[in-house]
């Protein structure tokens, strides 16, 4: 099978960018899609740095593929280059796999994304596949992925049709938000990822990224996610150079790494939201709770006896 085309972003980190290409070069994409920011003004070297990333990708294709780049001048800055580079990629291609230059992909990676993007292509609920899994566990019937909500940008892969969906304004947020609270496993959960949206939306500092916007839009379509059962992007961004991955915020996700996968089906396409909620605390640095889990589970179980019409407290009852 040849890999999807491969959309890759690049800024000032020539030696990080070096790395990740060697497995974009391996994996031998049908097009490979470049999109870089510029130098931002006052930054001493900055100039030099941009064009030595530009350099090694250029230099480093040796694999018959379609060539598509699209290089900004100046610095646009991480949302606008983002969402604009994703923009002008799928009016070239109708999907793609995504990496930025400080996410490392295990080889199956690529393999993983373009089995996913074949079979899922038809299926307008499915609108993003994940890289990453910082949960990883094993999943029933030894399947490959499980059906999740939590779109996760590093590393992923996504087709034109879901695209269309991307609301960086948020402009859905009053109007989608009883269902998007819905969505989430708990009250917990809910809360931890609505406040965090809130501050991008408010603040315009930390307003500047393009994939929370992307995480709420994939929730407010209803969309479904493809999440691989073992982790298969190892995230290098950690460090003084980062954007967002400055300090000890994050610092428990840094050595992450990545595992090969299978791609065996999951027998059920529902989703389990234990394993959401265990996402959402293993991004947040908090500790699994059985307590938590439990109630959860305990949650689930109501809300499906309700839906069946069966009263709750006699299933409960009848099992004492």
């Amino acid at each position: 099978m040849n890999t999807a085309p491969v959309v890759f972003f690049i800024f000032n980190r020539p030696e990080l960018t070096a790395r990740v290409f060697a497995r974009i070069r391996d994996a031998r994409p049908t097009d490979l899609l470049i999109v870089g920011d510029g130098p931002r003004p006052g930054r001493d070297g900055e100039n030099r740095r941009v064009a030595a990333a530009r350099r090694i990708v250029l230099d480093g294709i040796d694999w018959p593929c379609k060539l598509h780049a699209n290089f900004s001048e100046r610095n646009l800055g991480c949302r606008q280059r983002v969402a604009s580079g994703l923009e002008w990629a799928f009016s070239c291609v109708s999907e793609a796999i995504v990496l930025e230059d400080d996410c490392l992909p295990d080889p199956s990676f690529f393999g993983f994304c373009t089995s996913m993007l074949a079979r899922y292509r038809d299926d307008a609920s499915v609108l993003h596949v994940n890289g990453t899994n910082l949960a990883p566990r094993r999943l029933p019937g030894g399947a490959a992925y499980r059906f999740s909500r939590h779109a996760w940008m590093w590393g992923w892969a996504t087709w034109s049709r879901a695209w269309t969906h991307y609301d960086a304004e948020f402009s859905t947020w009053s109007s989608r938000q009883t269902a998007v609270r819905d969505s989430f496993a708990s009250s917990w959960e809910a809360q931890y990822w609505l406040s965090s949206w809130n501050r991008i939306r408010s603040d315009p500092i930390r307003g500047d990224t393009w994939d929370f916007p992307w995480q709420f839009s994939v929730r407010a379509a209803g969309g479904r996610v493809l999440m691989p059962r073992h982790n298969l992007v190892q995230n290098l961004g950690f460090g003084a150079d980062a954007t967002h991955t400055i300090g000890d915020t994050l610092a428990h996700l840094e050595n992450l790494s990545a595992n090969a996968g299978l791609l065996i089906p999951p027998a059920a396409d529902e989703i389990d939201p234990v394993a959401e909620e265990r996402f959402t605390r293993a991004y947040a640095g908090v500790p699994p709770g059985l307590g938590a889990e439990l109630k959860t589970r305990l949650r689930v179980w109501r809300a499906r006896l309700a839906r069946s019409g069966a009263d709750p407290c006699a299933a409960s009852r009848n099992i004492q």
